[in-house]
């Protein structure tokens, strides 16, 4: 296990690029003039507006198009017709650029000393008492492992934990523009969130835990560095640092969502029960079972809201030169 875990540590030689303060600044501006505009859009235009960009975006993105109806066909197909795949898929398009508006549209919002009031407004009564569970959860486990798919909007559910008060540390992946990433990622300082680079991440992870926190982890993306699950009945490479984490330091897997209701009009959402290691002979075997069981709970909430799932993501991609951690 140490060696393993010391593979995945091992830092990066890559540096990252810096790009010119002009550059860095105009973008800034760009992205600046971008969210004064939407957040001045009512919402029931942004929800319109994003169902035509979804649209045209399945129609003049062919490669995504049909990564999305594979996709839909290998893990709905059985259930599905070919018009409800075809369906799913557009709507899955939809449902990305609404997230991303979304995203834009409450930039900052949940900064304000009146944060919970806002998420109350766009979140069902539900949703707080799901997250009361999640932060009981937390306390009594020392800190745990939350894990959501790319379903719905992923990025609310940061922002939720925060107001129910759960202290959280997510993983982002650094800009090469120093303006954009204070400007984007300034509100989630701001809640108490904490933000670590996602290159050599595992270390941050490791501390992380032993101070008590939970983490934060979008696990439901093809990964070279990972093992081969079960995910809709296909094998997937998925990355083990969940479930290696909840081995080492005997914590809880909790799988959570934050979904739109079918009439558009607020958010529901999803905690499930902790999934805890439990005794095992072999610590390889019990890290897939952890990810498989992640991986099952994660299918569970997906089939429910399949038109809200990031379909359009290469998710069984194969690698050519796959490193398999625990092969």
């Amino acid at each position: 296990m140490e060696q393993r875990s010391a593979e995945m540590m091992k830092p990066s030689t890559r540096k990252r690029r810096k790009k010119g303060k002009f550059l860095q600044l105009l973008e800034y501006g760009v992205a600046a003039t971008v969210v004064r505009v939407v957040k001045a859009i009512p919402h029931p235009i942004i929800y319109r507006l994003s169902h035509i960009m979804g649209e045209i975006l399945y129609l003049i993105v062919p490669r995504r198009r049909a990564i999305a109806l594979e996709n839909l066909r290998n893990a709905l197909g059985p259930e599905r017709t070919e018009k409800e795949i075809t369906s799913l898929a557009r709507r899955s398009w939809q449902s990305f650029c609404l997230t991303c508006f979304d995203m834009i549209k409450f930039h900052g919002d949940f900064t304000a000393q009146d944060a919970r009031e806002r998420l109350r407004k766009v979140a069902s009564e539900e949703i707080e008492i799901l997250f009361r569970k999640a932060r009981r959860i937390h306390e009594e486990s020392g800190g745990c492992i939350f894990v959501t798919p790319h379903l719905g909007n992923w990025e609310f559910l940061p922002h939720v934990s925060a107001v129910v008060g759960i202290p959280l540390v997510i993983v982002a992946r650094p800009l090469d523009n120093d303006y954009l990433e204070k400007f984007i990622y300034h509100q989630r300082a701001d809640t108490g969130q904490v933000i670590i680079p996602k290159k050599n991440a595992l270390v941050m992870h490791y501390n992380t835990v032993r101070q008590g926190k939970s983490i934060g982890l979008l696990p439901d993306q093809g990964i070279r560095q990972g093992i081969s699950v079960n995910f809709f009945g296909r094998k997937a490479s998925t990355t083990p640092v969940p479930a290696l984490l909840s081995v080492t330091f005997k914590r809880p897997i909790v799988v959570v969502s934050c979904c739109r209701k079918s009439d558009g009009k607020g958010y529901e959402g999803f905690v499930s029960d902790p999934l805890w290691p439990g005794t095992y002979k072999s610590e390889k075997e019990e890290i897939f079972r952890l990810t498989e069981e992640m991986n099952k709970t994660m299918e569970g909430i997906i089939r429910k809201y399949p038109e809200q799932y990031f379909w359009i993501h290469n998710r069984w991609k194969t690698y050519r030169s796959k490193r398999e951690l625990f092969g």
